[in-house]
C-alpha cells in the first residue's frame, strides 16, 4: 500500500513500466525517468542529454524545504531505491547473514599499535558495539595512566554521518586540533581541545579541507586550508591564532590556478611549515620556519612544467624525490637555507627497472619505498656509512609500505605488510640490527587460517604485447578444474596501483567458492611511470582493453567462463566497468559499478563541477576537439547502446564530492531506455553518505553485504 501510494504521488514526474520479479511473482514497478532534452553543442557536434535535469546544487540538496526541481529528483532516486529493495528482497536473509559474519570477524575491543611522538605513546581503541574510535595517549611509558584525548562516539551522537579526519597535538603537548565532517561532502570543521582541562573551545573553523593542520612552535598558531564551495578545490591557506574568531584569520597563500590543489603541513623534523601545491603534472612548495609563524613563506624553487616532486626535511637539509629527468624518480638533497633547484645534488639516480614511490627520514637513515617488477620494496639507506639494503619479504605477491613513523630520533622503522592471504601485519624493524618485531596482526577473530587459501601471481600478454600481472586468491578445497565463479577487480587511473592486499570481507566470497582476482592494468603504475602514461589521455583505451584481455584470458584458461565471470570497480574504476560492459557486454555475468565516473565528457567540459579543472591532465581537456572526440569514444554515458548488458548494480552517494550523484543516476536512467533482455539493472543511492559510503566501524559493511548478495544471487548461491 505504501508503495502504491508513493507511485501514485510520482505519476506527474515519472513514466512507469512494469517488471515481474523472477521466482517470486511480486509485481515491481520499473522506474523510467521523464525525458527533458538538453542540447550541448561544441566542435560542431551536438549531444542531447535527456536526463541533465537531474543535477542539483548543494544549496538545493541542503535546503530545509525542497523546491519542485529538487523534489522531482529526490522522488526519482527514492523510486529507484524502492525498486532495488523489492528486486533484492529475496536476498534479505542472505544480506543479514553476510553482514553478521563480516562484523563477527572484527575484534570488538581492539586497539591500534601505539606509536611514540614527542614523549607520548598514542593509540586508538574500540569498545564493543561502538561504531567509532576512542583516541588515547600515555606519557613516557605504555605502563603509564591512560589519557583519553578524544572520543568519537560522543562527538558522533545525533549525526547520520560522522568522520574524523585526523588529530594534531601542539608541540608542547597541551592542545589538540581536530577536524570533523558530518555531511560526507568532505567539508571539515576544525575544533580545539585543551588537553589539560578537557574543554573544547567554543571557537571553531568551518569549511576547511581535510588535510594536515600545522602547528607553529608558539603553540597558539595553526595553519589550515579552505576549499572553494563550488569547485571543491583546496585553494587558500590561512593563519589562525588559538581562541580568536576565525573570521579574522590571515590569508597567507591563495592558489589561483584552477588545475591545482593546495594544503599545508608541519615537517616531521618540526622545523618548517610547508605549503604544497599539486596538479596532475606539477608540484610546488613554500616553506616557513615554525619559529616564525608571522613571517612570509618562501618558494622552495620556482614552479616548473611537468615537474613532480616531494620534499622531506632532516637535520639541515631536504631530501627530494623528483621526476626531473627521471621518469621513475630519483632522490636528491639540498641544504635547507638555499633550496633553489640549481643547488640540488643527486643521492640515488634514476632506474628504468625501479620506481621510487615514497621516502621517510630518520636521524641516521632514509627509508625508500620502491616498486620493482610490480611489487613494493622497502630500501634502507644508512647516511653515515652510505650503504643500503632491502628488507626481505617471503611471499610472491604482497603489499608492503611505510607505516606511522612520527619519531625522528630513532633507528626503528615501523612498516606494514599484507598479502591476499596474510592479514595486515605491523612490524617494528631495527635498521641497525635488521631484526623485526611483530607488533600486531589484524587477523579475523573467527579462526581464519591462511593455510586454507592460495594466492597466485600470473602474467599475461595484452593485445598489444604489454605484460599485465594478475593477482588471484581462492580457497584451496573449493578450487576446481571446472570454470567457477570469479570476481575481477580493477581501477587503472591516476597512477594508483592496486597492490595484492588482504580483506576480511572477501572471505565471505572465497568461502562460497569464488575466486577473487585483481587486474593490474595500465593507468596504474605497476611497472613504473610508463604504465601510468600508457593508460591516460590518448592512451586511456589501453586501460579498458587490458581489463577485457584479462577477462578473456581467465575464461580461455578455464578459471571461469562468461556465465561465472563478474567484475567490479569504483569511482574511476566505475568508469572502467562502464566502458568494458559497453565494449564487451557478453563477457560478464554481472558487474558492480560503485560511485562510477561515467559522464566523462559533460563533467570534463564544466569547470564549475567539483574537481573538474584539476583532472584535465589526467583525462584531457574536451574544450580541445581531439580530446573531445577521444573522450566521447569511450565515455560510458555517451556510448550506451541497445545491448544485452550483463546484470548490473550501480551505487551512488547523494553527498558525493568526488563523483556527483547525478552521474550514476543519469547513467541508470539512460541504460533503462536502451536495456535489452531480462538481466537486472539496479541502483542503490545512499542518501546519507558521500564517495566513501557509510561512516562507522560496522555500518559500512551493510554496503558490502548488499554487493556480495547481488553477486551470490546471480551465481545461484542462496546462503
Amino acid at each position: 500500500l505504501i508503495i502504491d501510494w508513493y507511485l501514485k504521488k510520482m505519476t506527474k514526474y515519472i513514466l512507469l513500466g512494469v517488471f515481474f520479479m523472477s521466482g517470486c511473482g511480486v509485481k515491481t514497478e520499473l522506474p523510467v525517468a521523464i525525458k527533458k532534452p538538453y542540447e550541448m553543442t561544441i566542435h560542431d557536434h551536438t549531444r542531447v542529454d535527456d536526463y541533465y535535469w537531474m543535477r542539483l546544487t548543494d544549496e538545493q540538496k541542503s535546503a530545509k524545504e525542497y523546491d519542485i526541481q529538487t523534489q522531482r529528483v529526490i522522488d526519482y532516486i527514492n523510486l529507484e531505491n524502492v525498486y532495488k529493495e523489492q528486486s533484492l528482497a529475496h536476498t534479505n536473509k542472505l544480506q543479514d547473514k553476510l553482514f553478521n559474519e563480516m562484523v563477527a570477524r572484527i575484534k570488538k575491543d581492539d586497539n591500534t599499535t601505539p606509536y611514540l611522538k614527542n614523549g607520548y605513546y598514542y593509540y586508538s581503541r574500540f569498545e564493543k558495539n561502538k561504531e567509532y574510535a576512542i583516541h588515547c595517549r600515555k606519557k613516557g611509558s605504555l605502563d603509564a595512566k591512560e589519557e583519553i584525548i578524544l572520543d568519537e562516539n560522543e562527538l558522533a551522537e545525533g549525526y547520520d554521518y560522522f568522520a574524523l579526519y585526523d588529530k594534531y597535538v601542539s608541540p608542547d603537548n597541551n592542545w589538540l586540533a581536530f577536524n570533523i565532517d558530518t555531511l560526507s561532502r568532505r567539508f571539515y570543521t576544525i575544533y580545539f581541545k585543551d588537553l589539560r582541562t578537557g574543554k573544547i573551545l567554543d571557537t571553531s573553523i568551518p569549511n576547511t579541507e581535510g588535510d594536515d593542520i600545522a602547528w607553529a612552535n608558539d603553540n597558539k598558531t595553526i595553519f589550515y586550508t579552505t576549499k572553494n564551495k563550488t569547485t571543491l578545490l583546496s585553494e587558500k591557506i590561512y593563519r589562525h591564532k588559538l581562541g580568536t574568531d576565525s573570521s579574522n584569520d590571515v590569508l597567507v597563500y591563495h592558489e589561483k590556478d584552477i588545475e591545482f590543489y593546495s594544503g599545508v603541513y608541519r615537517s616531521k623534523s618540526g622545523k618548517f611549515i610547508i605549503i604544497w601545491n599539486n596538479s596532475t603534472l606539477v608540484s610546488d612548495y613554500h616553506i616557513l620556519s615554525t619559529d616564525n609563524p608571522d613571517g612570509d613563506f618562501v618558494n622552495f624553487t620556482p614552479r616548473g612544467t611537468q615537474h613532480e616532486y616531494t620534499i622531506i626535511h632532516q637535520g639541515n637539509k631536504f631530501f627530494i624525490t623528483t621526476n626531473w629527468n627521471a621518469k621513475n624518480n630519483r632522490l636528491m638533497e639540498v641544504q635547507d637555507n638555499d633550496t633553489e633547484m640549481s643547488n640540488w645534488n643527486e643521492l640515488i639516480p634514476h632506474r628504468e627497472d625501479a620506481q621510487i614511490l615514497e621516502i621517510d627520514s630518520f636521524k641516521d637513515y632514509i627509508v625508500i619505498n620502491e616498486r620493482i617488477d610490480g611489487l613494493s620494496q622497502l630500501r634502507v639507506f644508512n647516511q653515515n656509512t652510505e650503504t643500503d639494503y632491502y628488507i626481505d619479504f617471503e611471499e610472491n605477491a604482497y603489499a608492503a609500505y611505510i607505516s606511522i613513523n612520527k619519531e625522528y630520533n630513532t633507528d626503528i622503522l615501523r612498516y606494514a605488510f599484507s598479502s591476499l592471504i596474510t592479514p595486515r601485519s605491523i612490524y617494528d624493524y631495527n635498521m641497525d640490527s635488521r631484526e623485526r618485531t611483530l607488533m600486531k596482526v589484524e587477523e579475523p577473530v573467527n579462526g581464519y587460517n591462511s593455510a586454507d587459501y592460495q594466492s597466485e601471481r600470473i602474467y599475461i600478454d595484452s593485445r598489444d604485447g604489454k605484460i599485465i600481472p594478475i593477482s588471484l586468491v581462492y580457497k584451496k578445497d573449493l578450487k576446481t578444474k571446472k570454470a567457477q565463479n570469479l570476481l575481477l577487480y580493477g581501477y587503472g587511473s591516476y597512477g594508483a596501483t592496486e597492490d595484492p592486499y588482504f580483506s576480511r570481507t572477501r572471505i565471505s566470497l572465497l568461502d562460497r567458492g569464488f575466486i577473487f582476482a585483481i587486474a593490474h592494468i595500465r593507468g596504474g603504475q605497476i611497472y613504473g611511470r610508463q604504465s601510468y602514461d600508457d593508460g591516460k589521455l590518448f592512451n586511456k583505451i589501453n586501460t579498458f582493453n587490458d581489463f577485457i584481455d584479462v577477462g578473456k584470458y581467465l575464461i580461455k584458461n578455464n578459471y571461469t567462463d562468461s556465465n561465472h565471470l563478474f567484475c567490479s570497480g569504483g569511482s574511476a574504476g566505475g568508469l572502467l566497468i562502464g566502458a568494458v560492459i559497453n565494449m564487451a557486454p557478453e563477457l560478464w555475468k554481472g558487474a558492480i559499478a560503485a560511485v562510477p565516473f561515467v559522464d566523462v565528457v559533460t563533467t570534463m567540459l564544466d569547470p564549475t563541477i567539483p574537481l573538474t579543472s584539476n583532472e584535465w591532465d589526467e583525462w584531457g581537456d574536451p574544450r580541445e576537439k581531439e580530446y573531445y572526440d577521444y573522450m566521447f569514444s569511450y565515455s560510458p554515458y555517451d556510448q550506451v547502446e541497445n545491448l544485452d548488458y550483463p546484470n548490473l548494480l550501480v551505487t551512488a552517494g547523494f553527498f558525493d564530492s568526488q563523483v556527483q550523484y547525478w552521474e550514476p543516476l543519469k547513467w541508470v536512467a539512460k541504460l533503462r531506455e536502451y536495456w535489452q533482455g531480462n538481466n537486472k539493472l539496479l541502483l542503490h543511492t545512499d542518501m546519507e553518505s558521500g564517495h566513501g559510503g557509510k561512516s562507522g566501524r560496522f555500518r559500512r559493511y551493510k554496503d558490502y553485504a548488499l554487493n556480495y548478495a547481488f553477486l551470490l544471487d546471480l551465481a545461484g548461491i542462496k546462503e
